[in-house]
């Protein structure tokens, strides 16, 4: 326990001047915006663009809402709901007080009330990819079921429907969410159904910024800094992106104040981002966890790994069909230097979390669309094979690798069974709610991966890469 006074709106005042802090009164905000899945990157990301609107328009602060864990709400109820913002790179650290939170629920029952409340006109969700399963029963404990209970005790009560605005790493995630929450309220109340179908606003959106897990040191070095002790900082790099479909019926924030871009179709920058950045971070953090490379910035300061992304944006840009505005070079050197970034120490780890969720989107779609044009996909179905090979549960040097997954038991259960490489690859590629059946069946992409999952089965990550990178030639 720090001995150190407690962040607070009491402490604001007696903090370093180095020490950023909003232009309002944190007690003079309403909330306007309910988030579901109050973590990091919620508090990092969208709070930050929402902060610096509210001076103007007290009225859009953010309530968050965790349907299980309390630890959130402990840590920064104590604290006022503030929190500390730091931004970190290779020429430092800054440090923000976050003041855009109004308070902190727990559980479903706690808040369908603030959902259902008038002033409340968006809600935002970051519960990640597996947030978005299609039901088969009307399980009220799940997000989905919990925002069509929202939407009709809003409609009965004669309510404008809030606007949903997903803000996970889906392709189409306001379309996904909108197809998620009709088939939950299919299973109960037809008619409600048809009314979320048809008159509830889901905007899609890409978000981008890199917030890994605050660790002990982390808190330990703000608090340094603060003179005061704050239970939960967030820390993030510097760079953040986010485009949003601008359609909400109930009035929004002026985002595009704070730096975001409202357009009118965003599945160009949402392919950009999910087959680039985080086709990549997939890529180095399965490689990563085979050779030892803990963090992203240990893996991409490997000269060989660093070569193998850089082909592999390469490789997979040619899938994408953006504006012609748009400068897809700086783009691709702005993510290089932000996997470099020593300061964030994001894990290979973290980001290994949910393949089974993240893989058909950041890796499996481009493939398909290279193997469509004619391309060999190479530098895409190492990643993949690297995958298959973390199933197994050991790094090249013999290290138990943790397997946090919806489908970890049948993943592992498969991959431990499998006697030969082929054998993995068969067992994997027949989960069809996985691998897409048709990518699955291809003779190429068979091929390719089982030639990529035996040079990582019998040489390892790191002289895979090495053959890699000295036998292929990108288009």
């Amino acid at each position: 326990m720090s001995d150190l006074p407690r962040l607070s709106r009491r402490t604001l005042a007696g903090l370093p001047p180095s020490v950023r802090r909003q232009p309002f009164d944190p007690a003079t905000i309403s909330t306007g915006i309910v988030h579901l899945g109050i973590g990091a990157f919620a508090r990092a990301h969208i709070a930050d663009y929402t902060q610096p609107l509210l001076a103007r328009d007290p009225t859009w602060g953010m309530l968050g809402v965790s349907l299980r864990s309390s630890d959130t709400r402990n840590a920064l109820v104590p604290q006022d709901c503030l929190y500390t913002r730091a931004e970190r790179d290779g020429t430092g650290e800054r440090l923000e007080i976050m003041a855009a939170l109004t308070g902190l629920a727990v559980g479903a029952a706690e808040a369908l009330r603030h959902l259902t409340n008038p002033s409340v006109r968006i809600v935002t969700l970051t519960v990640t990819e597996k947030g978005y399963a299609f039901p088969d029963t009307p399980d009220p404990t799940t997000v989905p079921a919990l925002l069509v209970a929202a939407l009709r005790g809003r409609r009965a009560a004669g309510l404008a429907p809030f606007t949903v605005l997903s803000c996970d790493n889906l392709p189409a995630n306001g379309d996904t969410t909108r197809r998620v929450l009709t088939r939950t309220a299919e299973l109960t109340d037809p008619t409600l159904a048809s009314f979320i179908a048809n008159s509830v606003a889901f905007p899609n959106c890409m978000v981008d910024r890199i917030v890994p897990t605050t660790t002990d040191a982390d808190r330990a070095r703000v608090d340094a800094a603060l003179g005061a002790h704050d239970a939960w900082p967030v820390i993030c790099e510097p760079f953040k992106q986010w485009v949003i479909e601008d359609r909400f019926p109930q009035g929004r924030p002026a985002w595009e104040q704070s730096g975001a871009e409202l357009v009118s179709d965003v599945r160009p920058y949402e392919d950009m981002k999910l087959r680039l950045l985080n086709g990549s971070h997939s890529t180095i953090a399965y490689l990563g966890q085979l050779a030892g490379w803990q963090t992203v910035a240990d893996a991409v300061a490997q000269p060989v790994l660093a070569a193998h992304i850089s082909a592999l944006m390469t490789e997979t840009a040619t899938t994408l069909r953006l504006p012609a505005t748009t400068d897809l070079a700086s783009y691709r050197t702005a993510l290089l230097t932000r996997f470099a970034n020593p300061d964030l120490q994001h894990r290979t780890a973290q980001i290994a979390m949910d393949g089974s969720q993240k893989l058909p989107q950041r890796l499996f779609a481009p493939a398909r669309d290279r193997l469509a044009a004619g391309h060999a996909a190479p530098r895409i179905i190492l990643g993949v094979a690297a995958w298959l090979r973390f199933l197994q549960g050991c790094a090249d040097n013999g290290a138990a690798l943790d397997l946090n997954d919806p489908h970890a038991a049948r993943l592992r259960q498969a991959a431990v069974a499998a006697t030969t490489p082929a054998a993995l690859r068969d067992a994997i590629f027949a989960m069809s709610d996985i691998v897409p059946p048709p990518l699955a069946a291809n003779d190429i992409f068979r091929r390719d991966v089982l030639a990529a999952l035996d040079l990582l089965t019998t040489q390892g990550a790191n002289a895979t890469l090495q053959h890699w990178n000295a036998t292929l030639t990108n288009i």
